[in-house]
């Protein structure tokens, strides 16, 4: 009798760790969210950028944007949530605008294109998974000599 006991209750206690990191990895899931402010060409039209964007979250400025610059916050859990003051123009007026969105799970850094979601254009348009592009070292041309790649003869040494 106690056996059983003593086996109910560890499985109890399994099942409730388990539980409680399924629950975890929902609501405490963090992402790095890039706002890129780029303009976008997408099916034959160029979406442009506003002349400046000031990004809010949680009430605290993370980036002022203005053309090809991006910006960055965290956040804790699959919604994200920014106010955009958008300026369209130089010395026009500010329009305010408060952004919801829902962060997919199998995404880590997620970058979202602020002309295209401002267009009301498509999500597979605005939110890409941020990847950081390896810089590929531009290729010289090589000497024809055929001692250039370090061959020697017999009387060079």
């Amino acid at each position: 009798m106690k056996n059983k006991r003593t086996i109910l209750f560890r499985v109890g206690a399994i099942l409730l760790l388990l539980i409680i990191a399924g629950i975890m990895m929902v609501i405490g899931r963090g992402h790095t969210v890039y706002i890129d402010n780029k303009s976008l060409d997408y099916n034959g039209q160029t979406y442009s950028t506003p002349y400046k964007v000031v990004v809010y979250v949680d009430g605290e400025q993370v980036a002022k944007l203005r053309d090809k610059e991006r910006g960055m916050a965290t956040c804790i859990g699959q919604k994200f949530t920014m106010s955009l003051e958008i300026t369209q123009e130089k010395g026009g007026n500010e329009e305010t605008t408060t952004v919801s969105l829902n962060l997919p799970y199998h995404m880590d850094g997620i970058a979202i294109n602020l002309p295209a979601y401002l267009a009301g254009l498509p999500e597979e348009v605005y939110l890409s998974e941020f990847r950081i592009e390896p810089e590929v070292p531009e290729e010289t041309e090589e000497s024809s000599d055929e001692n250039s790649l370090g061959e020697f003869e017999l009387g060079d040494i």
